[in-house]
């Protein structure tokens, strides 16, 4: 009997990955095996579900017996891989072995959590998948007040959903300006103007220390004294590639899983893809190169190896209070910026010594010049 090819995770990752190889392959046996409950979902549509009504079922596109029909493969849910043998070309899952021709990892990243005193730990919800949001959605019914911690991308996407979905949103996070590993301060601005238009609060520079219980509701304490009452908390601190069992199994490891432009890892018949993916020293927490990323190595694992190549890769942040598009410069390219327009139609743009396009910024009514830019700009991984 032929080893299946394996993959681990049923995120937009691993079901793509294994739409785009039955595309080419249709007989190879597949096994997909997820920690969750195995439905199909867009990961980015969780923090737009307050502001479109829509519970964990409505963000849910299919169950996983309807995509096990449709990929021709079996799906295990609510499975955790315990191990990974290399060198026999099998996994474990508890006492069980299961072979592979090939293993691809797509299992995402998990969320960073900060330590908290106080009595009320259970009140800070990570929502990183859709089991996550919907134990979130439980808990915030007939709540009012929302506090975020974190305002990077997913802490400003969250801001601008809930405070649509009708709560009163409060935003902690220990930096100066929000998305500052991703935005210029010029743009950052605009986006928070846009938000504080909705009635978001920030508090950016403190952190969140104690949280605790008071009569019906929480009272958040911030590191500067400042108190916040709150129903409950979203906690969007971060993602962390998983990488425990890959480096367990011996996979060289950074800050994913080291893979090179074929998306192998250190070992032959093991590749990985999406959040927990280092591709060629670049880890990329967004759909677009994991769609790419998909198609080229499910070219690879259907026989017609093929390195993966990222033209430009454009973000848009949904905070349509203040819409934005960002494309920071490749890693390592060094450029001025400049900062067009006023209010919340702001152009920045980054250009090197000799006047080529590395990078944008683009909020508010200035988003409609994306596809005249994006012809512009260098490829990120040629």
């Amino acid at each position: 009997m032929t080893a299946p090819v394996v993959i681990v995770g049923t995120g937009l990752a691993g079901y793509n990955l294994a739409r785009e190889f039955r595309k080419l392959d249709g007989e190879t046996p597949l096994l997909l095996v997820t920690a969750d409950d195995g439905r199909s979902y867009s990961k980015p549509m969780l923090s737009t579900g307050f502001a479109k009504n829509k519970d964990a079922d409505g963000l849910s596109m299919a169950e996983p017996g309807a995509m096990a029909e449709q990929l021709k493969a079996e799906v295990r849910t609510h499975t955790r891989i315990s191990g990974i043998d290399p060198g026999h070309k099998r996994l474990w899952i508890g006492e069980e072995q299961v072979p592979y021709r090939d293993l691809i990892l797509a299992w995402g990243a998990q969320t960073v959590q900060v330590p908290v005193e106080g009595d009320a730990g259970e009140a800070i919800f990570p929502i990183n998948d859709l089991e996550d949001y919907a134990r979130f959605r439980a808990a915030a019914a007939g709540k009012q007040r929302v506090l975020i911690l974190g305002a990077g991308l997913i802490g400003c996407e969250f801001a601008n959903d809930m405070s649509l979905g009708g709560f009163e949103v409060e935003l902690v996070a220990p930096c100066e300006q929000v998305m500052p590993t991703l935005l210029h301060p010029a743009a950052a601005a605009a986006v928070q103007a846009g938000l504080e238009g909705l009635g978001v609060r920030f508090h950016l520079g403190p952190v969140l220390t104690r949280l605790e219980r008071v009569g019906n509701g929480l009272q958040a304490h911030l590191s500067d004294g400042t108190l916040i009452p709150c129903d409950l908390v979203v906690s969007a601190v971060g993602l962390r590639p998983r990488i425990d069992l890959a480096a367990a199994a011996g996979l060289q490891v950074n800050r994913g899983v080291v893979v090179d432009r074929q998306l192998r890892t250190s070992h032959d018949n093991i590749f990985a893809l999406g959040d927990c993916a280092e591709v060629d020293g670049l880890n990329l927490l967004y759909v677009m190169p994991l769609m790419t990323c998909a198609r080229a190595l499910a070219q690879t694992l259907a026989g017609n190896p093929t390195a993966v190549a990222y033209g430009p890769m454009p973000v848009t942040v949904k905070t349509p209070a203040c819409p934005l598009v960002v494309s920071p410069p490749p890693h390592g390219r060094e450029g001025n910026w400049h900062v067009e327009g006023q209010g919340l139609d702001l152009k920045v743009l980054c250009h090197d010594t000799d006047g080529n396009l590395l990078g944008y910024a683009l909020t508010g009514s200035a988003v409609m010049e994306k596809l005249a830019l994006n012809r512009q700009l260098p490829a990120l991984m040629a």
